[in-house]
């Protein structure tokens, strides 16, 4: 492929990593407005197991997406997954026209259900395409950069969210999502972006070393999970923050794990970046508990930003060296992986709600203990640097 139609399609696929950023937050960005007695008047418990649907459909498009796209070719996949999160994100528009009805619920749970596949689908195979388009050299820093404008689209969602909110028109934010996804679906259609897995190998099953690569992402969709989803609901129930500066908070997150994750990008070819995987959960797990002890809102907004930093590189890393490491189909090995990051954020964001209802637990007791997955994180990073070969 020419280089000037390579850049061309990398840069469709972080366009799409910045949209599906702001998608996949939606749901947590909205929180106050989800739980709040003049919104949807969730419960903790329902909040939480709203993102079942999402985790469930997420974890099943990235376990599958790999066989379907030998079928149907990693473009339609794509074009699968841009369709059913602009189904949700037209759910979550419909919606707000359904607060303090039941079916509001329903609605909400379709409209997570589609997320789901909708990520797991875009997620696997724009990282899939980012690796197979870029140049050897050049791997890392583009993975690296695909996933930090996925996080620009997470850091952008609360701001969004915020702004809208102060007028009265959340719903903007999901209705602009819609006509995003659609433009988006649109080009996709008239781009030949198979082209780039025509030599894609295939697995003939999972080595050893995978279920190392496996645990990592799992345990760092817990740790995110943490803060993306129950964040805004910390500190607006159990510190009386204002939901906008809960906001600021939130966006304060993502935006130092978007910033972190350019700075390592930019220094992918410079510096031995695979430091950083255990560098940065000891961070996290010394953030965690500045997270638990914070009482104002200038506190809190400066803790997730440290706690975003911590979180930065720590995914793409692992996508990035588990493609290059890894033998059988590119697609396959980090579709699974992908589908293990799921299953690490639907036990955080489905989990904390019992423990919060049920258990009694306080906001801040979530992320005490979200220190302990830290540290674990940072041993299976450990034995991941640690016997990773050269190559990688």
């Amino acid at each position: 492929m020419p280089k000037a139609a390579r850049s061309s399609e990398i840069g469709l696929l972080y366009g799409i990593g910045v949209v599906q950023g702001l998608a996949l937050i939606s749901f947590p960005a909205a929180s106050a407005i989800l739980v709040s007695p003049s919104g949807f008047a969730l419960s903790s418990t329902q909040y939480g197991a709203m993102f079942i649907p999402q985790v469930v459909l997420a974890i099943l498009a990235s376990a599958f997406g790999s066989t379907l796209s030998r079928r149907l070719g990693l473009g339609r996949v794509l074009q699968l997954g841009l369709a059913a999160n602009l189904g949700s994100m037209a759910l979550l528009t419909v919606g707000s026209l359904l607060m303090g009805s039941p079916a509001a619920f329903v609605v909400l749970l379709c409209a997570t259900a589609l997320l789901g596949l909708g990520f797991g689908a875009t997620a696997m195979t724009i990282n899939t395409l980012v690796q197979r388009l870029s140049e050897p050299a050049r791997q890392d820093g583009n993975v690296l950069a695909l996933n930090a404008l996925i996080g620009l689209g997470t850091a952008l969602a609360p701001l969004l969210i915020a702004l809208f909110t102060r007028i009265a028109a959340w719903w903007a934010l999901p209705a602009l999502m819609t006509l995003s996804l659609a433009a988006l679906l649109v080009t996709t259609l008239r781009t030949r972006l198979d082209a780039a897995i025509d030599d894609a190998r295939h697995g003939q099953g999972w080595p050893a070393r995978f279920w190392v690569y496996a645990a990592l992402v799992l345990l760092y969709g817990i740790v995110e999970s943490l803060s993306g989803n129950w964040a805004t609901l910390y500190l607006t129930n159990q510190r009386q923050v204002s939901a906008e500066n809960a906001s600021f908070a939130l966006t304060a997150f993502w935006i130092m794990l978007t910033l972190g994750r350019i700075g390592f990008a930019m220094l992918a070819r410079r510096l031995p970046v695979a430091v950083a995987l255990v560098a940065l959960p000891l961070l996290l797990a010394v953030a965690f508990q500045i997270v638990a002890q914070v009482q104002a809102a200038g506190a809190g907004i400066a803790a997730f930003a440290l706690a975003g930093l911590a979180c930065s590189a720590i995914l793409p890393l692992a996508l990035s060296f588990a493609g290059k490491e890894l033998p059988g189909d590119p697609a396959a090995t980090l579709g699974a992986l992908i589908a293990f990051y799921q299953i690490g954020y639907g036990m955080a964001a489905f989990g904390g709600g019992p423990l919060l209802d049920r258990a009694g637990l306080a906001y801040s007791s979530l992320f005490s203990l979200g220190s302990l997955a830290a540290l674990a994180l940072a041993a299976v990073s450990f034995a991941v640097i640690g016997t990773k070969p050269a190559r990688a």
